[in-house]
């Protein structure tokens, strides 16, 4: 029991560790400046500063909130341009809501229309997942109808046992021509969805370039 409790523990500890947001070098470092400007580099919001402050604690180190808050207002100057914004939507990644208002006017609408490349993108690879899938399926179901086959030819069975097998061939095949339905039917997803991602890219490389 005590090595179980032990286990545990260790196991708690490593999971704190994995969610601190600086290292031990880092907070002894005393580099505000630097991790401010880097949390808002990346858009990251302010509440960002108490999960410094928490990982810190350890050490006993506490953060410059001047330094830190000056040097990530100078990082957000960066995030909040519509480069950014675009690039934020397109890769599905998160606005926490960070940019000044005029930096907004800016911002958000270059992010929305990276949202719709991110989301046309998306149903892409979801298209194409089901379609790999289903003819993994497919080829698993032929591989069975192989082995009964090859089962019913064996010597020595019944009429009733080859019977039961014909049966079940009947069914695998039944299963195999309800799935190569949905095959065809990701195949139609997948055209689709490739017209929508050659519809946003028409749309929207001449206006952000190419990615």
């Amino acid at each position: 029991m005590r090595l179980l409790l032990l286990a545990a523990a260790g196991g708690a500890a490593l999971a704190v560790a994995s969610c601190a947001t600086m290292s031990k070098d880092q907070c002894l470092a005393g580099a505000w400046g630097e991790v401010g400007y880097r949390d808002g580099s990346e858009g990251r919001p302010m509440s960002v500063l108490a999960d410094h402050e928490s990982a810190c604690a350890e050490y006993g180190v506490a953060p410059d909130p001047v330094a830190y808050r000056s040097a990530r207002a100078d990082g957000l100057n960066g995030y909040c341009r519509w480069e950014r914004g675009f690039e934020e939507g397109r890769t599905g990644d998160t606005y926490h809501g960070v940019c000044t208002p005029s930096q907004e006017d800016e911002f958000l609408p270059a992010y929305r229309d990276g949202q719709i490349v991110y989301a046309a993108e998306q149903a892409l690879s979801s298209a194409r997942s089901s379609v790999s899938s289903l003819g993994s399926r497919l080829e698993e179901l032929d591989d069975k109808i192989r082995a009964k086959q090859a089962e019913a030819r064996a010597e020595g069975l019944t009429d009733e046992q080859r019977g039961a097998i014909r049966d079940r061939i009947q069914e695998i095949r039944r299963e195999r021509a309800d799935t190569e339905r949905d095959w065809r039917r990701a195949q139609d997803a997948v055209d689709e969805a490739e017209f929508g991602v050659r519809d946003v890219r028409r749309r929207f490389q001449g206006q952000y370039g190419g990615w």
